[in-house]
């Protein structure tokens, strides 16, 4: 159900109230954008793609990789051009094989594919995507989103959203909920690839209870953990520190008229930068853009051919014709979109609020 805001406007002396949607309280701050897509990739909707991930090797070679929920693998591209280079996996629960693949994160060498119904991560290497190891299997009940840090030059720390259910797949009770995010530590000292379970954390009260749960993207310069609450009646993206604390800072419900799905942040040279956040609709879908560092609705962005998006990719790589990297963004379940960043940039630049 869409939700209305009341939203007072000074007009000639007096004070006006007015009952706006989510899209009219976006459109007050600031105009958004439409942003052709550079390409998008071969369409099959039987897939049901749902999240990407971006590799450049060390020789400049780049993989557009997403994650295919109903053939239970991963379709990899070739990111300069879209082109469909192979697939790679097979339904099952062993090593290289895969069960509902969700989320998706690429750092170095390394991909982590989030398996919901084998409740488990999956570590291969790239660009050869040999199975390395497992990660999660006796903690992760119901997992979807991940993000990856590189805390130190062998060791990662890997946040992922777990939306186990009640027996009646109904959201658990608010008691039930301190586990909504599972914490990990992977070792690849000597190429051993040691996982170990750190914690479970969430809020069960107050405004920081995560009730349904699945993107997740960190800012770990400025220790901050977003987290997609997709409960429409409490919509918002709940912003916790990297230990698992809720900050009481939030990016309301307001600014989405869809569900809240994809995060992803612009970490720029400056260190200001902005998060791009998925409002996701068939008819309306947009990517929302906040000041990384406020929080505060910056624009919103389009593209003319892409709608319903679950997961978004962003990279500041340069290759090919993306001079300052490349978004990508899940089309309606079935290819990927491609946009060229440097033009997101300046297109956000110029609408910044004074």
């Amino acid at each position: 159900m869409t939700s209305f805001l009341k939203f007072l406007l000074p007009i000639a002396g007096t004070v006006v109230l007015l009952s706006c949607s989510p899209n009219q309280v976006k459109s007050i701050y600031n105009s958004g954008f439409t942003l052709n897509e550079i390409y998008q990739t071969q369409r099959d909707t039987s897939m049901n793609i749902d999240s990407p991930a971006f590799w450049m090797s060390d020789t400049n070679n780049t993989l557009l990789i997403a994650t295919a929920k109903a053939t239970h693998n991963l379709v990899i591209h070739d990111a300069e051009n879209g082109e469909l280079l192979k697939i790679v996996g097979s339904p099952g629960n062993s090593k290289g094989e895969f069960k509902r693949p969700n989320g998706i994160f690429a750092i170095d060498d390394l991909l982590f594919v989030v398996e919901r119904d084998n409740h488990r991560v999956q570590l291969l290497s790239l660009s050869d995507f040999k199975p390395l190891s497992l990660i999660g299997e006796k903690e992760l009940v119901r997992p979807y989103g991940i993000f990856v840090n590189k805390s130190d030059e062998m060791i990662y720390r890997i946040y992922v959203t777990d939306n186990y259910e009640s027996e009646d797949e109904s959201i658990p009770p608010a008691k039930e909920l301190g586990e909504r995010i599972k914490l990990f530590e992977l070792n690849i000292e000597s190429e051993a690839f040691r996982s170990e379970f750190v914690k479970s954390f969430g809020d069960t009260s107050g405004s920081g209870m995560l009730r349904v749960v699945e993107s997740i993207f960190a800012d770990p310069e400025n220790n901050k953990l977003l987290i997609a609450e997709e409960d429409s009646a409490y919509a918002g993206v709940k912003i916790y520190d990297l230990e698992g604390q809720f900050t009481n800072m939030e990016i309301p419900g307001k600014y989405f008229s869809g569900q809240i799905e994809g995060i992803s942040l612009y970490d720029s040279p400056s260190g200001d930068g902005f998060w791009i956040v998925t409002d996701q609709s068939r008819d309306s879908n947009s990517f929302n853009v906040f000041d990384r560092n406020t929080f505060e609705y910056i624009t919103e962005f389009k593209g003319p051919l892409t709608s319903n998006t679950d997961g978004i990719w962003l990279s500041v790589q340069k290759f090919g014709e993306f001079k300052k990297g490349v978004f990508f963004a899940i089309h309606d379940d079935g290819n990927v979109s491609a946009f060229d960043f440097s033009s997101i940039v300046d297109s956000v630049d110029s609408r910044r609020l004074k």
